[in-house]
Parts: structure tokens; C-alpha cells; sequence
């Protein structure tokens, strides 16, 4: 039985197999006018998880991301570069989707650019106008948030206490402080003069207002109401929020989603991540001290609704278990290319163990998609066959590989092939030479140049095991 966290009932909610046709998720992706950091790739990475585990069950999943290629801080860093913003938007949204391959986020069906979608973000707001949950004003037209009487809901906020520091979208015409943008009105010289985009619409010259965007993107590919949206936790006030008042204002149609998914906050050193603190950290900065399997381990070693607090320490542990992970396959493919063994019975039983791993696995995936449980399974079944890793047969080692490959697949995990070099080969051959000769002075110094070439050597029953150091 599958269940998964909402933020609106604040419950674990049952999540069904449609019984026909597929299970419709909406993430909010990215506002492309920077490179991409450690704390979208922990959203990304974790729905990108979520998606590879549905469709291991069979589950028919469409996902669809939006790409925000229209905001403020997009302009103001095309004017800081010298660049249009659409010129930015269409640079950094190559960069995310580079990123995003080098993760292994590759379960995103559908990305859709929010200046494609233009009419029909223009026909959502008509609509409001018309219904009258929206006016308008010199400087564009807003959503009227006590005209929605349940905004809030899914915050928890007290709109009360809010209004006083208010101080987004400041326009003395706005009835309320909490009023948010709809349409963003331009005048003739702010589009020529200041280079910003601005299209034609039944309001006068303008851009969209972000939270628009998504329910006019989501509602094309899924209609007014679907499965589950998906995003950060930072973005449920206001932005998730606008986004329920808006559509369920629209279409009368209550839940507008229903499940509502938050991934957790992302500190670094217990602060939250920003340039001036100097702890801002892309994930192209990242990757160059770990490889990408590392962040995933790393971000899947923690409950996704759980605050993740980054330190190199962290990485470093994310680190050694890919490398306990690694060096235990290895074990198991010396015992099926070994020529020493032979293909017989065991008597270690592993049938029963690896169909209770197999169960374990799943069952914690299933409630509320608990990644740190299901790899603490997979790590407990190594750590208790450590000892026992000699006497398996060829075939069983085959299947515990195929298994935990499985496993790690399913959470998008993978291991970069180990490959050793000629020389590392007739290194390590040598210093093996050399023991059986009873030269362990001279075997010792060929083991230390091995380990300095970035290897290591492991004596097994089976003969030496080459093995990387991470």
C-alpha cells in the first residue's frame, strides 16, 4: 500500500494506481537566470527518485516540469550581463538540463517554458477578471486574495498577521498588500529603452506574474485538477498557495491537486545557503570534488521532507557507503570470475533473504517514500554478508548483484564502471608474484605505489582484489 505525505491535510494520504490512463505529477522547475545549486538538485533528485520508484511499480507516471523563462531576476541579470533575458533564460536552461544529466535526472517527461504558454496564462487571467477574483490596476492586474476565501490553507499562514510587513509587489493601487501580480503591466519605454520582454494581451503590454505560469502550463497538459505537485518547501507560501487560489478560482474545482509533496530546506553548516554568507555551493562546484552518485547518495540518505543540513562530513560518509557498496559487488565478481571456484552447492541459503530484502525495500518506499530506510536495508544485508561473501557460488553471487543493482537503480544510483588500467593489472600481479615468493618488503612498496595511483589491493581466499579509492 503506497503512501505519500500531504501538505494540505498535513496526513499521510493513500496514493492509488489510476485505474486507467497515467498518474499525473507537476514539479516546479527552475527560474533559469543562474546556475544550479545543491538545493535544487535535492528537489530534483528526490521527485526524480519518486518517479523511477512508481514506474518500478508499474505505475504510469507523466511528469511534467515548467521552466520559468520570464521573471524578474532574469532581467535584472540579463541587464547585469549585457544580455537579453531571453538570450540568459535560453543559456541557463541549458546549463540546468546539462546538470540535470549529469545527476541522472532523466524522468521528466514534459519541460515546458512558461513564454510558450503565453495565451493561455492570458486566458486564465481573463477568466478571473471576468469571475471577479481579479482587477486591475496602472501597473498590471492582481488576484484579490480575501475574494478566495480559504488562501492559507495549505501554509497554515494567518493572513492577519502577515499583511502589516508585507512588501512584496508594493503598487499603491492594490487593495490588499497580500494581492499578487497577475499580469505585469509595460509601458512603451520600458520595453524599448530597458530591453524587457512584454507581449500583447487583452490587459495592455505586459509579462506574466510567476505564480500564474504554473496553473496555466499544468492545466494544458492535465486539465484542471491531477495526481500531485511536487516542489520545494520554500515554495509553499505564497507560491503554492497562489497557485490553489488561482486554479480552483478558475474552475470552480476542489482539490486542484491532490497530493501536495515538499521537499525539505537544504542548509549548509546550519545556515541557509546564500552568496554573502560565502557557503553557496553550485552543484558544477560539487562535482568537482565528488561525483554525481555521492549527491544523490548523499541527498537520499535523508528523509525527503526532512531539513538537510550539508557538511563536507556528510559527503564524506555519502562517500564511503558508495565505496562499502562497491567494494562488496567486486567481492562477489571475483567469486564468479574466479577460476579457483567452481561451480557448486552452497550451503548458505539466500532465496528467502534476498525475497525479505526485496519486500523490506519496497515497504519502506511505500510509506512516504522513506529512501534513508531503504538503503539502510540494502547496506545491513552487505554488512551481515560481509563474512559470509567466500562461500556463495557463482550463481548465487550473480543474483545478490543483480539485486542490489536493482535496488540502486530504482533511485537512480549508479556506480561508474571500475576500470583499471593495464598498468594498475601488472602492478598488482607482480606484487602477488612477490608475496608467493615470501618477498613481503618488496611486495609491500608495490602496494604502496598502487594505493598512491589512487587503488588499492585486498587479499581474499580467492586470490588479490584490485579495488579504487573513491
Amino acid at each position: 500500500m503506497l503512501q505519500v505525505f500531504d501538505s494540505l491535510t498535513n496526513k499521510k494520504q493513500l496514493l492509488e494506481k489510476p485505474k486507467r490512463g497515467f498518474l499525473k505529477l507537476f514539479v516546479c522547475g527552475p527560474t533559469v537566470y543562474d546556475y544550479p545549486h545543491i538545493g535544487h538538485a535535492r528537489t530534483y533528485i528526490v521527485f526524480d527518485a519518486f518517479v523511477r520508484f512508481l514506474r518500478s511499480r508499474k505505475i504510469k507516471v507523466i511528469y511534467l516540469q515548467n521552466i520559468t523563462d520570464i521573471d524578474d531576476k532574469i532581467i535584472k541579470r540579463a541587464k547585469e550581463t549585457h544580455k537579453s533575458p531571453l538570450e540568459l533564460a535560453r543559456f541557463f536552461e541549458v546549463e540546468y538540463k546539462k546538470t540535470m544529466k549529469k545527476l541522472n535526472v532523466n524522468s521528466v517527461d514534459i519541460y515546458a517554458r512558461a513564454t510558450e504558454h503565453i495565451k493561455e496564462i492570458q486566458n486564465q487571467i481573463s477568466i478571473l477578471l471576468k469571475k471577479g477574483f481579479a482587477y486591475q490596476t496602472n501597473r498590471g492586474v492582481y488576484f484579490e486574495v480575501k475574494k478566495f476565501k480559504p488562501y492559507g490553507k495549505l501554509s497554515r499562514q494567518n493572513l492577519d498577521e502577515l499583511r502589516p510587513g508585507w512588501r512584496i509587489e508594493p503598487d499603491p493601487e492594490k487593495k490588499d498588500p497580500l494581492d499578487f501580480a497577475l499580469w505585469k503591466k509595460s509601458s512603451f519605454v520600458k520595453r524599448s529603452e530597458k530591453n524587457e520582454p512584454s507581449w500583447l494581451s487583452p490587459f495592455g503590454w505586459g509579462r506574466p506574474g510567476w505564480h500564474i505560469e504554473d496553473t496555466a502550463i499544468a492545466e494544458k497538459f492535465f486539465g484542471p485538477q491531477y495526481d500531485i505537485h511536487g516542489g520545494g518547501v520554500d515554495l509553499k507560501f505564497p507560491h503554492h498557495e497562489s497557485e490553489i487560489a488561482q486554479m480552483e478560482a478558475i474552475s470552480g474545482k476542489k482539490p486542484f491537486v491532490k497530493i501536495w509533496m515538499h521537499a525539505g530546506f537544504l542548509l549548509v553548516e546550519n545556515r541557509k545557503m546564500s552568496k554573502s554568507l560565502k557557503n553557496f555551493i553550485t552543484v558544477s562546484d560539487f562535482l568537482k570534488k565528488y561525483s554525481p552518485a555521492i549527491l544523490r547518495m548523499l541527498i537520499l540518505s535523508v528523509h525527503y521532507r526532512s531539513p538537510l543540513n550539508y557538511t563536507d562530513e556528510l559527503a564524506l560518509q555519502a562517500k564511503s557507503s558508495l565505496q562499502n557498496i562497491e567494494e562488496f559487488l567486486e567481492k562477489l565478481r571475483l567469486v564468479i570470475s574466479s577460476k579457483n571456484r567452481k561451480q557448486k552447492s552452497s550451503s548458505f541459503k539466500i532465496d528467502q533473504l534476498i525475497k525479505v530484502l526485496d519486500a523490506n525495500f519496497t515497504k519502506a518506499l511505500e510509506d512516504d517514500f522513506n529512501t534513508p530506510k531503504a538503503l539502510s536495508i540494502i547496506f545491513n544485508v552487505i554488512s551481515s554478508w560481509q563474512n559470509q561473501v567466500w562461500q556463495f557460488n557463482k550463481e548465487q553471487a550473480k543474483e545478490i548483484i543483480k539485486l542490489i543493482k536493482n535496488k540502486l537503480n530504482i533511485l537512480g544510483i549508479e556506480l561508474p564502471a571500475l576500470k583499471i588500467s593495464k598498468k594498475i593489472k601488472n602492478l598488482a600481479k607482480k606484487r602477488e608474484l612477490l608475496r608467493k615468493n615470501k618477498q613481503f618488503v618488496q611486495a609491500d612498496l608495490l602496494r604502496k605505489k598502487i594505493e598512491r595511483l589512487g587503488y588499492r589491493v585486498e587479499d581474499t581466499p580467492l586470490g588479490p582484489l584490485t579495488l579504487r579509492n573513491f
